[in-house]
Order: structure tokens, then C-alpha cells, then sequence
């Protein structure tokens, strides 16, 4: 299903994404850092969800949709350096900047920092050209908002 999306989002020179086709991208590298602990938790799902509809502007159902949907991309998706290098030629700076904010949300939805999902995060941002210092920061925002 995904195979085509794939081919264009990893092919030699992406074109920018449609906002559809980003905000799956981006869903679905939600949906990888939550799973990276080997715990794909209620409340991670439930998180991803909301973190859809308040960034996209979705309904509660197309939010879970999308969520679904992502699922299956993430599946299908190559290595992790790859798919966000490809996130990265694809999607504009403003919105791979704010998914940083949105990934931390997501490791820290269980109230603590696993060290499988942070590596990744901290793997992640430079991947996506978010340096160490804006990634940190809004770590601390996420941090401070709970």
C-alpha cells in the first residue's frame, strides 16, 4: 500500500511533500519512537493520537486513522537514518523542527526517559537537521508542561 509513497519519499532527489504525505511521514516516525523500547504502550497510542489532532487539526477519528495508517508505513519503512534523511529532503524545517517537541511528548508519555527512545530521539534530531541545543530545549518544554 505504502510501497509507492516510499519509493518517493526515498528516491535520490524527494520532491516536498503534499501535507498529507508529511503529516504521515511524520506520524509514522512517532509511531517508531514509541515502539523503540519494544513497548508499544496505551498510552503512547493514545498520545500519537492526540499530538495528530492538535498539530493537524484532525478529529479524534481522523486522528486515529492517520495514527493507523502510520503504523503501517513505519512497518514498511526502511532503516531509521534513511526514512528520516528522506523526512528531512521532503518535509520543510518548521515542521520536522516542531515534530522534535512532539517525538519528546512521546518518550516521555510513561513519565520516564528509556534509554531505547531517547538514544533514538537523540539519534533522530541531527538526522532531521535539528541540532542537540533546539532538541534539548524542547525536551525541557515537554518537561515543564507535565
Amino acid at each position: 500500500m505504502f510501497a509507492d509513497f516510499l519509493r518517493r519519499l526515498t528516491a535520490p532527489e524527494p520532491q516536498t511533500l503534499p501535507d498529507g504525505d508529511a503529516r504521515l511521514a511524520l506520524t509514522a516516525l512517532l509511531v517508531r519512537i514509541a515502539k523503540a523500547d519494544g513497548h508499544y504502550a496505551a498510552d503512547e497510542i493514545d498520545r500519537i493520537d492526540r499530538i495528530a489532532a492538535q498539530r493537524f487539526g484532525l478529529s479524534p477519528f481522523e486522528a486515529t486513522a492517520l495514527r493507523r495508517d502510520a503504523e503501517q508505513l513505519e512497518s514498511e519503512a526502511p532503516d531509521t537514518v534513511r526514512f528520516t534523511r528522506a523526512i528531512k529532503a521532503a518535509v520543510p524545517y518548521d515542521d520536522r523542527a516542531a515534530v522534535i517537541e512532539a517525538l519528546w511528548e512521546i518518550v516521555l508519555a510513561d513519565g520516564a526517559r528509556d534509554e531505547e527512545e531517547d538514544a533514538l530521539l537523540r539519534q533522530v534530531a541531527p538526522l532531521l537537521g535539528v541540532n542537540d541545543r533546539d532538541s534539548n530545549i524542547a525536551r525541557k518544554r515537554v518537561e515543564d508542561r507535565k
